[in-house]
């Protein structure tokens, strides 16, 4: 996966001292309701203003939350990040040693299943309750880079007086989100921590380099879990007469049969069920095998599912379906929430330049709007009709989105997000307001 372009907090030539001066005169300033002598790079102001809603006092942030050892335990033995930990060990662990750092690994949720480093900096660690089982998540700690990097979806880094909490402004931190290279889902994070006295420039290059790489080896672990998957389906679909499918737990084709191969289904959650409804294949006979699913469509003419739920209430985006073969629901990748809240909020349908002025801010990305939309459409089967693109007239669509506006897909930048955050925005304070007149 690619990131965009690095905001470092300290580009090269930065003197690190007098940076870390005005972020304090800042912190004071903007913190005391006075002129800031300076702004804040985009990405801390938009963190910076999802604080009130945590309820994070600067002055004091609460006690991290602790996980009991049996759980953390049980989060690591279950965490994809787990078989690429040596890895992460490898590349990080003696440079953070050398430069008195510590590295930290983190599941989805901000949580530090693991942590490195030597005697005095894991010290440090201890004193601001960055400790192994606690949460890191904004909601937890206020801004750092380890909550903000998850919230926004790619690299961070934050300096001393950039994290809200004053009690951290000894810290600079710098990290990257890992995502599953399949389908984009965010697994956690890998971090690099140290006191503001040795922060360095090149860090967060180096932070997301180690995430790519981790990406890349998820990806060869896969590629590696088909193969086998595919030796040992091979003499069952080879005795097959109609269309058939081989596909591994999270629906990734190992192997087809009399049909056009698809890159992936996606399944059902429940599958207790023989017969389930795929969007891209309709209502499908579903088999266990080792390791996999032996699918089987079954003739076009079932019916297709009639409620289509968009929820963007929580921290993981999910598209679900509802029809006569059951429940099926799909996490979401930042693009595809995006692009399905565009094509929800106006049932007129849009084309490919309007969506790329929606989510770009310009028509120069139609191409990449287009494409976006094929993978969408592969799996999502006819509940997305194009020219324009929209939601198919024979579904129901509803949208959950959070109870606070500011929480709406947060970490996206798209124009056309912004505006639908913003009018959700004002029609809360304008209930509000009518609320107070009204008592």
């Amino acid at each position: 996966m690619s990131f965009p372009p690095l905001d470092p907090a300290l580009p090269a030539g930065t003197n690190a001292q007098e940076q870390a001066r005005l972020l304090r005169r800042i912190h004071e300033a903007l913190l005391a309701g006075r002129p800031s002598p300076a702004p804040l790079r985009p990405v801390i102001e938009d963190s910076w203003k999802r604080m009130p809603t945590f309820g994070i006092d600067p002055e004091s942030g609460p006690p991290p939350r602790v996980t009991p050892p049996d759980e953390l335990h049980h989060n690591r033995l279950s965490s994809p990040l787990a078989e690429v930990l040596p890895l992460i060990r490898g590349a990080l662990v003696s440079v953070a040693d050398e430069a008195e750092h510590m590295m930290l690994v983190t599941d989805a949720t901000g949580q530090v299943l693991w942590r490195e480093g030597s005697r005095r900096i894991r010290a440090v660690g201890d004193r601001v309750g960055l400790v192994e089982g606690t949460y890191w998540n904004e909601g937890s700690t206020g801004t750092n880079a380890i909550g903000t990097a998850l919230v926004v979806g790619r690299p961070v880094q934050v300096y001393s007086a950039e994290h809200y909490v004053r009690s951290l402004h000894q810290l600079t931190c710098a990290c990257a989100p890992i995502h599953d290279p399949r389908d984009g889902r965010l697994l956690g994070a890998v971090d690099v921590t140290g006191p503001v006295a040795t922060v360095h420039s090149s860090t967060l290059a180096l932070v997301s380099t180690v995430a790519k790489l981790a990406e890349a080896h998820l990806q060869s672990i896969h590629h590696t879990h088909l193969e086998r998957l595919r030796s040992v389906s091979a003499p069952l679909l080879a005795g097959l007469s109609r269309p058939a499918l081989v596909v591994d737990e999270a629906g990734w084709t190992a192997a087809v049969a009399h049909m056009e191969p698809i890159r992936r289904v996606l399944l059902p959650k429940n599958r207790e069920g023989s017969m389930v409804w795929i969007p891209a294949l309709g209502t499908c006979a579903l088999e266990p095998l080792p390791g996999g699913w032996l699918v089987r469509p079954r003739p076009k003419e079932e019916t297709s599912p009639s409620l289509v739920t968009l929820d963007l209430s929580g921290s993981a985006p999910e598209l679900s379906a509802v029809g006569p073969s059951g429940k099926w629901a799909h996490r979401l990748s930042p693009r595809h929430a995006e692009l399905l809240l565009l094509l929800a909020s106006d049932t007129r349908g849009r084309t490919g330049q309007q969506l790329s002025r929606a989510v770009f801010g310009e028509d120069g990305h139609t191409v990449t709007v287009r494409a976006e939309l094929s993978r969408l459409r592969r799996h999502l089967g006819g509940l997305i009709e194009s020219r324009p693109y929209r939601f198919s007239e024979d579904v129901r669509v509803r949208v959950l989105c959070p109870e606070v506006a500011e929480e709406l897909l947060p970490g996206s930048t798209a124009p056309g997000v912004r505006s639908l955050r913003q009018e959700m925005c004002d029609k809360q304070r304008a209930r509000a307001v009518g609320g107070k007149t009204a008592t």
